[in-house]
C-alpha cells in the first residue's frame, strides 16, 4: 500500500479543546473503505476523546461520539471534514 501524507494539523480551540487531523492518501483504499483516503479526526476536551471520525481497517467510514459508533457516509473528503467540523460545533455549543 502506497501513502501520501495529504493534511495533519492540531488546532486548539481554547485552553482545554482541540482537534487534531491525519489524512493519508492510500492506494489501494483499506479493506472496508471505496475511496482513496485513510483518516483520524478527534475533538479532544480536558484529555478526553470526546468525538472521533475515522476508518478503521475492516470497519470502514465510521465516527465515535462518546461511546457510542455511527456509520458515516463518504462524500468526498472536504465533505467529510466539513461534516466532522459542523459535528465539533455542535458539541461545544450543547456544552456551553
Amino acid at each position: 500500500m502506497s501513502a501520501k501524507l495529504y493534511k495533519k494539523f492540531t488546532r486548539y480551540l481554547d485552553e482545554n479543546s482541540y482537534i487534531q487531523v491525519l489524512i493519508w492518501e492510500v492506494d489501494p483504499a483499506i479493506l472496508g473503505s471505496k475511496h482513496g483516503f485513510k483518516y483520524s479526526m478527534a475533538y479532544v476536551v480536558s484529555g478526553t476523546c470526546v468525538m472521533r471520525y475515522d476508518n478503521e481497517r475492516g470497519k470502514g467510514d465510521h465516527k465515535h461520539i462518546g461511546v457510542h459508533e455511527f456509520s458515516t457516509t463518504f462524500v468526498s473528503i472536504d465533505r467529510l471534514f466539513a461534516d466532522f467540523l459542523s459535528d465539533v460545533e455542535t458539541i461545544r455549543k450543547e456544552k456551553a
